[in-house]
Formats: C-alpha cells, structure tokens, sequence
C-alpha cells in the first residue's frame, strides 16, 4: 500500500464552495480500483489549508489507474478551479507503525 500526500492550498473565501465540491469529488475517487481509502483535514493555523491523504493498493493505481481515467478529468473539473497554487502531490511508503495503546 501507498500513500499519496498532497496540501490544497485552496483560495481564501472559497473553502465551504471547495468542500462542498469535494463531497461530490471523494464519490469519484472511491470508485477508482486500487482506492483503499482517503482523509481530508483542514488546517487549523491555516484555515484556507486541507491536508488530502489517499491510500492506494499500488503507485500504479493512482499515477496511471486514477490520472488517466474520464473519472480523473471530472475531478478535476470538481476541484481543480480552488487551488493557488497548485498542490504539489507526492507519494509515500510506510516505513514504521505505532497502534494506539489501550
């Protein structure tokens, strides 16, 4: 499994449209094969701030599977218009886990 990271420094004053957006977004998303779930947090220093993370079977189901379907294009019609500047994505195997102690 994979991790994909990315920052949306989304435009001030546009974060209730922006995630009221990517309530429709995540529907696209989830339905991609390989997609194994997703969390969406908003910064409390900065408001304006989402940290978007996304875990993937494989790379190869994100870069190739996800960018270059017709699913990928409506999410970029959803969601694409909110970023300045643009996120920049990166992904990330887990190298360490620590479980919640009871």
């Amino acid at each position: 499994m994979i991790t994909e990271h990315a920052i949306l420094p989304v435009i001030a004053g546009r974060e209730s449209d922006f995630e009221a957006a990517f309530d429709t977004a995540r529907h696209i998303i989830s339905a991609i094969p390989g997609f194994r779930g997703l969390t969406l947090s908003r910064s409390i220093e900065s408001p304006s701030e989402y940290l978007l993370l996304v875990d993937w079977d494989t790379l190869e189901d994100h870069t190739i599977g996800f960018r270059t379907s017709e699913s990928y294009q409506q999410w970029k019609a959803l969601l694409h218009e909110f970023y300045e500047p643009f996120p920049v994505v990166e992904h990330f195997d887990q190298v360490s886990e620590v479980p919640p102690t009871a």
